[in-house]
């Protein structure tokens, strides 16, 4: 029997779009049986691509089942690292795929949802308007409520929210740490119900973040908001992506290495003179009005 081992280092987003990586890999070797080592492993259930999605820091035995005596192709390296990544010109699937020499052919993230799931998650939402899905905030670092180089401002999310409140039932998908809004209901949930919620959604506004992996995968256009980052290595041309305002103020970058800024939203390097100048307000909703 042959493995194909695939190592996955960071996010749920970033797992979402390994699963681009695994359709290709099958594609590539179909004879060969493809185990995936990530820190999300439920991103990979029903995945008719993987035969086993195994969680670091639950792995026993791994080289004496699939390594000793086995043939095994092995997939450890990280994209981020990889020269074609620095130039910021392609898409990170497509790095990937170079990166090991694996053919690209605009493959796309992949979520399997049973029936079942979707069932059951449906009987659980009860509300009485349509759901409009909202994500303020990506993960990261819990002692950092807030990134400006991700995040949607307050300010911003407010005015939003005032906005669609009588027409929308608008779920907010929040860590229970991080800043909740007034006319919101609060979603903390495990990544399958998060799956769900996304499905189930209306309208969703989202960041470069998790759930616009997750519409990504669903095929269900999004409006999603730039600033650091790049919908062209993130992002997805299904999507109406949202780019911030030009930068207003000069930042600080001594600490940058390979990218510009740090995801995490370091207060040095904050380029704007205040938050409100970041996302013109009225075009995201134009952005969301004409997604019906």
């Amino acid at each position: 029997m042959e493995y194909t081992i695939l190592q996955v280092n960071g996010g749920a987003g970033k797992c979402v779009m390994a699963t681009a990586l695994c359709k290709v890999i099958k594609k590539q070797y179909p004879d060969s049986k493809l185990i995936v080592l990530s820190g999300h492993s439920e991103i990979f259930i029903n995945n008719p691509n993987v035969y086993k999605s195994l969680q670091f820091g639950t792995i026993s035995y791994f080289y004496q089942d699939y390594i000793k005596d086995k043939k095994a192709k092995i997939f450890m390296h990280d994209p981020y690292v990889d020269d074609s990544f620095r130039t910021q010109d392609k898409h990170l699937i497509q790095v990937w795929c170079e990166m090991y020499n694996l053919p690209y052919n605009n493959e796309m993230p992949e979520l399997y949802l049973n029936q079942r799931e979707i069932d059951f998650y449906q009987r659980n939402v009860n509300l009485d308007k349509p759901i409009f899905l909202l994500q303020t905030n990506g993960g990261g670092d819990a002692n950092l409520k807030y990134s400006w180089a991700r995040d949607l401002p307050s300010t911003t999310a407010i005015d939003i929210i005032n906005h669609y409140k009588n027409d929308y039932a608008i779920c907010h998908v929040r860590r229970q740490d991080q800043l909740q809004f007034a006319n919101t209901y609060s979603i903390t949930a495990s990544y399958r119900e998060l799956m769900a919620f996304t499905l189930l959604s209306n309208k969703r506004l989202l960041i470069d973040s998790m759930i616009q992996h997750f519409a990504a995968a669903f095929n269900l256009p999004s409006v999603v908001c730039w600033i650091a980052n790049s919908p062209t290595v993130f992002g997805y041309d299904i999507h109406t992506n949202v780019q911030a305002n030009s930068f207003t103020a000069k930042p600080e970058l001594r600490n940058a290495v390979i990218t510009e800024f740090n995801i995490s939203g370091a207060a040095e390097e904050f380029a704007y003179n205040s938050e409100d100048e970041i996302f013109d307000t009225q075009k995201i909703i134009t952005a969301i009005d004409n997604h019906k």
